[in-house]
């Protein structure tokens, strides 16, 4: 135990730098798989077979390949296209991994509203993107929160897997230390205190978002 408080000390300023850099993947990496999210789950629900097949491509692909390969592709395997900062490179992937696991929650919350829903809409005059907009969307929202919340707790975690391009974020800081210090377990338990403490922060503001929305509906 003493090892461990000595540890988490000493390494207190590359830990919190660390985490910081964690957050900031975490953050660009589940803005940009929300965006993509939304709009691969529009394409899976479109009337037009191109625009369905594209996002069942890209479903496909991305949820059948491991997202270690992915960050690797993005760094290593376009280099000669485009050279990206290991930083960008494991926020894109991640955010390109998570979009597509979105996409699913906001097809299958988007679907569960009740098909009495559009012909009201269309009943008041509205046009199939103003019901989308105004009613369905809103209602599926809300229904997405609680998967949506584990998903972006998963993207949080995953973002540890970018170590492999030299980003120090949390695991690699851990990892370096283990090296170093041959403190392999407290390095890691330290590690382990770093991301629980990230993930209950998340879990918190999707509780109270949650918990908000649930009084709004009841309102």
């Amino acid at each position: 135990m003493i090892d461990i408080i000595n540890l988490f000390t000493r390494t207190l300023s590359g830990f919190l730098e660390a985490s910081l850099i964690t957050i900031q993947l975490t953050a660009v990496g589940l803005i940009l798989g929300t965006l993509l999210g939304l709009i691969f789950a529009l394409f899976k629900i479109s009337q037009s077979k191109t625009l369905r097949s594209i996002a069942a491509l890209y479903i496909t692909i991305i949820r059948g390949t491991p997202l270690i390969v992915q960050i690797s592709f993005l760094y290593f395997g376009i280099s000669s296209v485009i050279v990206l900062s290991g930083f960008w490179a494991g926020a894109l992937a991640l955010g390109i991994h998570n979009g597509a696991y979105i996409a699913e929650i906001f097809r299958g919350a988007i679907q569960s509203i009740d098909k009495g829903q559009y012909e009201a809409s269309s009943s008041l005059g509205m046009t199939k993107t103003q019901s989308m907009r105004r009613i369905i969307f809103p209602q599926a929202f809300k229904r997405s929160i609680p998967a949506l919340g584990n998903q972006f707790i998963i993207g949080l975690k995953d973002s540890s897997l970018v170590y492999v391009i030299g980003v120090a974020e949390i695991y690699s800081i851990a990892n370096m230390e283990a090296a170093q210090s041959f403190q392999q377990f407290e390095a890691f338990f330290v590690a382990g205190l770093y991301y629980l403490a990230l993930v209950m922060m998340f879990s918190f503001l999707f509780n109270r978002l949650e918990n908000k929305l649930d009084v709004e509906k009841v309102r």
